[in-house]
């Protein structure tokens, strides 16, 4: 797979590492789980007997375990072999996917929740991500990197946006059992993903290079590195407000939709997401990473303040397809921009940590946007309100932190030669980072 570049030959266009292919097809496969349990996780916690408040629980301790798990990954999968880190994780997704379909036992739900990666929505902050976006840029040049990474997210989003119309099918042929029916899915899909990813070649294991620490030593956080896992923290939280779990949740409160509707819209919602990122090489080389990283941000965060006001459910839906036609642009970017701006020995533990970032602060945004969906705070949709302002405000420190002056786009630099000791062209359009010396690199 791939996409249309001038001057490649066609068979190039579309070619993959076959190691890149299985990690595609794996996420993919995960990905319809979360997309078909998201929807349906809410329906099944509360057939389970749970209240509003054990629900809220159950989701920040399923996104703490997925940050336990991505630090450990982060840390050792290099050196115990990304191989065995994927495979092993998706023998605990399927666990836990097992546990959610034949158990209703609060106790033995959030025990499955914290080690199995149960996860709230489509957005893949789990202890896969870091791993697998290092194997992905270990095997692309920089100038394809943007590519690459939209097709592993594209794909992904059409598997998400078909376990969301997997889960409406459940729930429009057997309402009562949809839940468990939708986590047997679930853990099949973990299932064959551990296996996929278990055929992956040697190569994908981590390389050592000379003078930077490799697959058997410990790789320290550069600078830079930090800076973006907490900005990208400060972004999840925001959209740990919204995700789709809770969004089924207050759109079902909100206008007494049924699930089976809501399946529908977040299908339409995950296609639209998937087409848009389709944008985003393009746009990246016309306008820089940060351009497509932050600006379609930016805009689709104006509209979820739109859905917050909408009065009725078709104008709700309307402002949520327009906002996914753009929300979805800036993952590929982010992520070529991840590998751009640190060493490759550096990928796979900056990767993780952001990624582990994101998902401390999934764990704990559901928790707030329970307290914010409480009456009468819920009638004014004030946790889409404090989503959409937070993104926005993760979008300006974007800018300024890393953008070049005026507006992120190609001249200037305000960011410290200390904080950013990188190529200023790999900042802005993904390439890769100029050799470091020694002491640019002590900085």
């Amino acid at each position: 797979m791939g996409f249309l570049v001038n001057d490649e030959p066609a068979a190039d266009r579309w070619w993959l590492h076959p190691d890149s292919r299985r990690v595609v097809v794996s996420r993919a496969l995960r990905t319809f789980g979360f997309g078909c349990a998201s929807v349906l996780l809410a329906t099944r916690l509360s057939s389970a007997g749970c209240s509003a408040a054990e629900i809220g629980v159950l989701i920040a301790v399923a996104c703490a375990g997925s940050v336990a798990g991505t630090v450990v990954m982060a840390l050792f999968a290099d050196r115990m072999g990304r191989r065995l880190a994927l495979v092993v994780s998706a023998l605990l997704m399927a666990a836990a996917g097992g546990v959610f379909a034949i158990t209703d036992s609060y106790p033995l739900l959030l025990a499955a929740a914290f080690l199995g990666t149960i996860s709230p929505s489509t957005n893949d902050n789990t202890p896969f991500s870091g791993v697998e976006q290092a194997i992905l840029a270990q095997h692309s040049p920089a100038a394809a990197r943007t590519r690459v990474f939209t097709i592993y997210n594209v794909t992904a989003q059409v598997a998400g946006a078909l376990g969301a119309l997997a889960a409406a099918g459940l729930a429009a042929a057997d309402g009562a059992q949809a839940g468990r029916h939708g986590f047997v899915l679930y853990a099949l899909a973990a299932l064959l993903a551990g296996k996929i990813v278990a055929g992956m070649s040697p190569h994908a294991e981590a390389r050592g290079r000379a003078g930077t620490a490799g697959a058997h030593g410990a790789v320290r956080m550069p600078p830079q590195g930090r800076t973006l896992a907490a900005l990208s923290g400060l972004d999840a939280f925001a959209g740990g407000l919204v995700v789709q779990a809770l969004l089924a949740w207050w759109l079902h409160e909100r206008f007494d939709m049924p699930i089976s509707t809501l399946g529908t819209l977040f299908f339409a919602m995950s296609l639209l997401a998937a087409a848009a990122q389709l944008a985003a090489p393009a746009l990246t080389a016309r306008s820089g990473l940060l351009v497509a990283m932050l600006w379609p941000h930016a805009v689709s965060n104006v509209l979820l303040l739109g859905v917050a006001f909408a009065p009725t459910f078709p104008l709700a839906a309307g402002l949520l397809l327009v906002r996914h036609a753009l929300s979805k642009i800036d993952v590929p970017a982010r992520q070529a921009f991840t590998a751009a701006i640190v060493a490759p020995p550096q990928r796979t533990t900056v990767a993780g940590m952001t990624a582990a970032a994101r998902g401390i602060a999934v764990s704990t945004s559901p928790l707030a946007a329970t307290a914010l969906s409480i009456p009468p705070l819920a009638e004014f949709g004030t946790p889409l309100i404090a989503a959409a302002l937070l993104a926005l405000l993760y979008d300006a420190l974007m800018l300024r932190t890393f953008g070049p002056a005026p507006w992120g786009r190609r001249h200037g630099g305000a960011v410290p030669s200390h904080l950013l000791p990188v190529d200023r062209a790999a900042t802005l359009h993904g390439r890769e980072p100029a050799p470091v010396s020694p002491e640019g690199s002590r900085r």
